[in-house]
């Protein structure tokens, strides 16, 4: 037990977080999503919805500023433009984690399933709403670098 960590975070994703470095690639993902096909480092949280998952893994994880996107969402199939609620939730949480508007790059399905083979680790979660489906890049942490990260560096 460790105090002051969302219960989410299962040691298996709090190692896999802490093994990251700057520009490594984290998937949350709904429960449709074939984590398994698509990746050999798979982290399973069947009991969180994806925003919750969301808001524990981006509690602990800075999000990168040198990619123009660093959070990236699956396009819904019938309707790319579309954004479904789950996105919106997650997009929220993004937005209120980072405290400031991030910028987010919509991916085609199977483009999505690249970068996701791409990724460090993927976190299938429990997720029900269809296109519950995320890539967030580690970035570094601004207040030990803020040369990485100069919005953030003190004034």
């Amino acid at each position: 037990m460790l105090k002051g960590i969302d219960p989410l975070l299962s040691p298996d994703l709090l190692h896999a977080l802490a093994q990251m470095g700057h520009g490594d690639m984290i998937a949350l993902v709904d429960r449709n999503f074939p984590a398994h096909s698509v990746n050999e480092r798979v982290i399973r949280l069947d009991g969180a919805d994806v925003v919750s998952a969301g808001r524990a893994v981006l509690g602990l994880l800075p999000l990168d500023t040198f990619v123009p996107e660093p959070v990236a969402r699956m396009e819904v199939v019938a309707d790319p433009g579309g954004r479904p609620a789950v996105q919106t939730d997650f997009l929220a949480v993004v937005a209120e984690e980072a405290g400031r508007p991030v910028a987010v790059e919509a991916l085609e399905r199977q483009a999505f399933y690249d970068r996701a083979r791409a990724a460090f680790a993927v976190v299938i979660t429990g997720e029900e709403r269809p296109y519950g489906c995320f890539l967030l890049v580690k970035g570094v942490l601004p207040e030990f670098a803020p040369e990485f990260a100069p919005e953030f560096a003190p004034a």
